[in-house]
């Protein structure tokens, strides 16, 4: 396996946000967590990303615990993640954003024309960042992740605020990424028909705790996400 997480709890005061979060992701899989929103998703990403220090737990990253490690320490182990909030240096141009990601974690500045080709960004490598749309902003966030040159890319709701042709886009540049240059991908959603589609395996999160994990069969049928997501987003899907 390439993560693993034992018992990771997280509180903020007396509220709970993770309670004895403990799952396995292998390396070459795409592995999704999904939940209603306030379950957990991000704060499991940024424990694990080295922005909060679990209260309590282990995370182990390729064999070696990165538990409590500052963020630029745990990327240059290989893990790259990118924030639900679209952000970028808008002064920069694209190929700029992009080469900041290589010079942060473990990756080489040469490989930015590589990347710039992967994403279809080249014809646009000069232009600012500041001038972009919302679907090119989330390439070039996606770029600036592989430039690290990770192993693990972490990919906190990539696909909100996209259009339907823009999500089947980049979930197909996604399976690009997992197949083509052998990159293990978690992606967080709240919606679990986004992910259904794309995921080798599941993880749910309710209220920072660990409902089920399986895959997008098994995860689909089990009463008790039935029981969360009824409701909230209609019937829900199956694999």
């Amino acid at each position: 396996m390439i993560l693993e997480t034992r018992g990771v709890c997280k509180n903020f005061g007396r509220l709970a946000a993770l309670v004895q979060v403990s799952f396995a992701v292998e390396e070459g899989e795409i592995f999704g967590i999904v939940g209603p929103n306030g379950a957990g998703k991000s704060t499991l990403f940024n424990c694990i990303a080295g922005l909060y220090r679990p209260t309590s737990g282990r995370i182990f990253f390729a064999g070696h615990e990165i538990t409590g490690l500052a963020p630029d320490q745990v990327c240059r182990r290989g893990i790259a993640r990118t924030f639900q909030i679209p952000a970028t240096f808008h002064s920069l141009s694209i190929y700029d954003n992009i080469r900041v990601g290589a010079t942060f974690g473990a990756g080489r500045t040469d490989h930015v024309g590589d990347i710039l080709d992967f994403l279809g960004l080249a014809p646009q490598a000069h232009n600012p960042a500041r001038n972009l749309d919302l679907y090119t902003t989330k390439l070039v966030m996606l770029g600036a992740a592989l430039a690290t040159n990770c192993r693990l890319l972490m990919l906190d709701e990539p696909m909100a605020g996209l259009s339907l042709v823009e999500i089947q886009r980049f979930l197909e540049l996604l399976r690009r990424i997992n197949e083509e240059r052998h990159i293990t991908v978690i992606i967080i959603e709240h919606l679990l028909d986004i992910l259904v589609g794309i995921a080798h395996r599941m993880m749910v999160l309710h209220n920072g705790e660990v409902l089920c994990i399986g895959s997008p069969r098994e995860v689909t049928r089990d009463s008790r996400v039935v029981e969360v997501y009824l409701g909230k987003q209609g019937e829900v899907p199956h694999a």
